[in-house]
């Protein structure tokens, strides 16, 4: 499994940047920090705060020891430059770039392990106050209710079917409903509109 951490705009040049990254790619974690100890750069805190960025990944997100990681890719590319102006003879101004880096850096584990399973989340049945106490005081009524309103919707499930085939769609269905809809009410019945006034 890979574990992958990534520092921008780093205030250092890339070029210097890639002498401590260059000692330390290929190795072993612990070897790796063992080395930059050693070192006398200014890129050696950068490197070592991202070291630990992605160590803290790996433990945290993924379950990963220390002693299984090597590092198996690191990159510093260039970030934005930032140009300063220098004032110099003659009334000319030079620039001054202010560069920056970008490090990439990618994890793997030296003996690859199988991902722990998450615990199965569990279904939880709903049910009202009044099944329950139900439950308590009979628990036979419960269970007849529950077959009554199943086999109530597998009826009238089944007759829905039944209606669409003798009426020949679900258009027809649809016609009925709004014809249904339209004598219904009282008032409709009374005050009916009278064709050709």
């Amino acid at each position: 499994m890979q574990v992958k951490a990534k520092a921008k705009y780093i205030r250092i040049s890339p070029r210097k940047a890639r002498l401590v990254v260059d000692v330390v790619r290929g190795l072993d974690l612990q070897d790796a920090f063992n080395r930059l100890t050693l070192l006398n750069k200014k890129a050696v805190g950068p490197v070592e705060k991202l070291l630990k960025s992605a160590l803290a990944n790996a433990e945290h997100n993924d379950e990963l020891t220390k002693d299984n990681l090597f590092i198996k890719e690191f990159r510093v590319d260039d970030g934005p430059t930032a140009y300063r102006w220098m004032p110099r003879a003659f009334g000319r101004a030079t620039p001054i770039r202010k560069r920056t880096s970008i490090f990439s850096l990618v994890l793997e584990e030296k003996i690859p392990t199988t991902k722990k399973k998450d615990k199965k989340t569990q279904k939880v049945e709903t049910t009202t106050v009044k099944e329950k106490i139900t439950d308590k005081i009979d628990p036979s009524v419960s269970t007849l209710k529950k077959q009554e309103s199943s086999q109530a919707l597998e009826e009238e499930h089944n007759e829905e079917k039944i209606d669409v085939k003798r009426k020949g769609g679900h258009r027809d269905m649809q016609q009925q409903e709004k014809n249904v809809k339209k004598e219904k009410g009282i008032f409709k019945k009374m005050f009916r509109r009278k064709s050709g006034m």
